[in-house]
């Protein structure tokens, strides 16, 4: 009982054993109340269409071990008798554990609103589900500045000459960082501008995909292949970006070659039998259809067409279509195809006489 009563920083040990017991014990009981408290909100969440509940289950998950350690010193240290200094050190960590929790939930909130809005808009509206991943970045910085800047401010820092030396250092950093400042400013241009946003098919040199990501400092482009593909936004902006998204219809153009031997009422009556296959079919405007040249081995003709539809497999459908619809009605007309040919005259030459 001695051992008890005597005092340890004008405490007796009791009274820490007390102080160690209510830690483990706060601890212990916040930890397995969060825990009980998400579960059941999860599965509460899984069997509704609702949000708020959705949402209150990000905020939660968020919570931190710190926090819970924390609260769980503050609370027992309120039975001890501490010096002021040691009473103002458990305070300034009790304050900027709630500030870094709250950072922490502000980031959930963030990431929650951001993700449903993004994948609520893809489908009707990609260049504002664009913005909204500039805007998450925006939002969070904002939380974090001001949460680090009052948490400084509680910790007796200076901040406004903090603000003025960063500022001054900033200058510094900004020259030592260009290449990121340049990927940086070129994600603001893409957000901003819009040569392409999320779900649009670009053609970047002989490399296309997708586009699935558009970051701070990268695009992630999805290939056809099935790879992704990291392109620097700087890159991008410096390159010619094919955007087929953008395309509302696809002109196509190809030739044909026949036999020199075909008869010319047949060579004249090719343009008009094109143009009535190609008008025959559906989703198709027919431009022009030419007999353009003289080959080394061919009659050429060249026709032209647009494929009222952007999607590349609707364009490959309509051309396998017009190829059989030639190959049927040439066959019919007995119209050859020309292919490389070379003709050999040989000549005898016979002695005098």
């Amino acid at each position: 009982m001695d051992f008890l009563t005597s005092e340890f920083l004008e405490n007796p040990i009791w009274k820490w054993f007390l102080t160690l017991a209510i830690i483990l014990f706060v601890g212990v009981v916040l930890r397995l109340l969060l825990r009980l408290i998400l579960r059941r909100l999860r599965k509460f969440a899984s069997r509704t269409e609702g949000r708020f509940d959705d949402l209150v289950v990000e905020i939660l998950a968020k919570t931190k071990v710190l926090l819970i350690l924390v609260v769980s010193l503050y609370a027992g240290s309120l039975i001890l008798v501490l010096p002021e200094a040691a009473d103002r050190v458990l305070q300034a960590m009790f304050v900027v554990a709630l500030l870094l929790q709250a950072g922490f939930w502000g980031d959930g909130i963030v990431s929650f609103w951001i993700r449903r809005t993004t994948h609520r808009r893809l489908e009707t509206d990609a260049a504002s589900a664009t913005s909204l991943s500039a805007f998450s970045f925006i939002a969070k910085a904002a939380i974090w500045s001001v949460v680090l800047l009052v948490a400084l401010d509680n910790l007796g820092v200076n901040i406004n000459g903090l603000i003025t030396g960063l500022g001054i250092s900033g200058i510094a950093v900004a020259l030592a960082v260009q290449n990121i400042l340049k990927d940086l400013f070129s994600s603001l241009s893409i957000i901003v501008d819009k040569p392409f946003v999320i779900g649009d098919f670009i053609i970047v040199g002989d490399l296309m995909g997708t586009v699935e990501r558009i970051g701070l400092k990268t695009t992630r482009v999805h290939s056809l292949s099935g790879e992704q593909i990291v392109f620097s936004n700087s890159d991008l902006l410096e390159s010619r970006v094919r955007n087929y998204k953008k395309m509302f219809e696809r002109r196509v153009a190809f030739k044909i070659g026949i036999v020199y031997e075909t008869p010319p009422e047949a060579v004249e009556a090719i343009p008009e039998l094109v143009r009535g296959i190609i008008e025959d079919l559906p989703g198709l405007r027919f431009d022009r259809c030419h007999f353009k040249a003289f080959g080394d081995f061919s009659l050429d003709f060249e026709t032209v067409y647009y494929v009222l539809n952007a999607d590349y497999n609707v364009y490959m459908d309509r051309q396998q279509a017009i190829n059989l619809a030639i190959l049927h009605a040439f066959a019919e007309r007995g119209i050859d195809f020309a292919y490389p040919t070379q003709t050999l005259k040989v000549e005898e030459n016979r002695p005098d006489g």
